[in-house]
């Protein structure tokens, strides 16, 4: 019987805000995840970087769940690029905090990202239990689609990628076709490799008043509002949005009365590099008046956010699944989204909003326009979009991935038999 689980996130806490830093997508489904393993019985330690003297060493953020903050080099932030360099310190910090339990403490390893699966099949041998890893994104695939301006990401994750991947007793991915790269990319196992996908939260994350959610945020009630949420980095392409809306003014003037292009989030990853590019842009398109920046958000005001939005834009260059896309969705609000990864999984083409197959401006200013500025089609849309979500709910993926986290510790016990034993 699973009792407990490690949870590793190296390098982005699940108390941070997503949107920001490099918290997004990552941190909602361990947050959530580890949530609902512990109302199926299964207490949830999540090993973290500290990255701040003021962090308590292990914190409650849900009955059952804790988070333990590892002391890994300097407090302040660190690049992911940086993050090699203190793995040893973060991998000593989590196998002495185990030390301090009974042997067999811990029943099965979940790492997210490369950096927590190169501590996690260290742990997975110190420990004696079964590594699963998720990966979130993969190298191969980020820079296959690289977005104008980013920066490639470096061969030492691509080589830490395919040891985790040799190393994992079980790979979890969100998707079919993610489940497809890794093992034409990365030569993962077919046998062992797992297609869970994520959720949305339905309770949190429903319909409501559009003209409510717009008085909160300042937004006119007959404006016509785009939205897009998430961090600000050359691979989310927010970009796209912004000059796919001034081409929307330019083909139609009258619209820059009405035209709001609202972006949530912060600066992230190499978008640190330029934090004022996004604000630059607009201003050289001549529509920064039409563009509202605010910070990341959460809980209500996040709903409030996709319910104040015509349309939730999601031009990613390369996204494993896309959380956004559900969240939105599950608001009633349509999506058009980049073909790209995981989302023409978590957006139904045609039925809860429109996939784009390339990153031209024009491309999207047609799609975008034949969506918000035609309320039938978008009453169509999100009446689908509705009716699509419900596919999709953390409960599920938490019920698989309790089953892959079984299978591999069944698995883990027959291999560590003697074989004339395991025969």
């Amino acid at each position: 019987m699973l009792r407990r689980a490690a949870v590793l996130s190296v390098h982005t806490s699940p108390l941070d805000q997503p949107g920001t830093g490099d918290a997004g997508g990552m941190n909602v489904y361990i947050v959530q995840t580890a949530t609902r393993l512990a109302r199926h019985g299964v207490e949830v330690e999540v090993f973290t970087r500290a990255t701040s003297s003021e962090l308590p060493p292990v914190m409650e953020i849900a009955p059952g769940v804790t988070v333990r903050h590892i002391t890994a080099g300097p407090y302040e932030g660190l690049a992911k690029n940086d993050l090699p360099a203190q793995l040893c310190a973060f991998t000593a910090g989590v196998l002495r905090a185990e030390a301090h339990r009974e042997p067999g403490y811990y029943d099965v390893v979940h790492s997210h990202y490369w950096l927590s699966g190169q501590v996690g099949w260290l742990a997975r041998d110190r420990w004696g239990v079964p590594l699963v890893h998720t990966a979130h994104t993969l190298a191969k695939v980020k820079n296959a689609a690289l977005a104008h301006g980013d920066v490639p990401e470096p061969h030492t994750r691509v080589i830490g990628e395919q040891q985790v991947v040799i190393e994992a007793d079980r790979l979890v991915a969100n998707t079919p076709f993610e489940t497809a790269q890794l093992v034409e990319l990365y030569g993962a196992d077919p046998a062992r490799t797992a297609t869970i996908a994520p959720g949305v939260d339905l309770e949190l994350f429903t319909p409501g008043s559009r003209d409510a959610a717009r008085a909160e945020l300042g937004l006119p009630l007959d404006a016509v509002v785009l939205a897009f949420i998430g961090r600000i980095q050359p691979l989310k392409g927010p970009d796209v949005l912004v000059r796919a809306a001034a081409e929307m003014v330019r083909r139609d003037p009258a619209l820059r009365r009405r035209l709001r292009v609202l972006v949530v989030g912060g600066p992230s990853g190499s978008g640190l590099a330029e934090p004022t590019v996004l604000h630059q842009l607009a201003a050289g398109l001549g529509i920064l008046e039409q563009v509202v920046f605010a910070p990341p958000q959460g809980g209500s005001a996040l709903v409030g956010v996709y319910r104040a939005a015509d349309v939730v834009a999601v031009p990613s260059y390369s996204e494993s699944f896309g959380l956004v896309a559900l969240e939105a969705q599950a608001c009633g609000t349509p999506v058009v989204a980049a073909e790209v990864g995981g989302l023409p999984v978590a957006v139904a083409d045609g039925v809860s909003g429109q996939l784009i197959a390339s990153h031209d401006p024009a491309d999207w200013a047609e799609v975008l326009s034949a969506v918000s500025l035609h309320p039938r089609r978008r009453a169509e849309l999100a009446a689908g979009a509705l009716r699509h979500v419900r596919r999709f709910s953390w409960e599920c993926t938490t019920e698989a991935l309790l089953r892959v986290y079984a299978d591999a510790a069944a698995t883990y016990r027959v291999d560590a038999l003697p074989s004339e034993v395991a025969v």
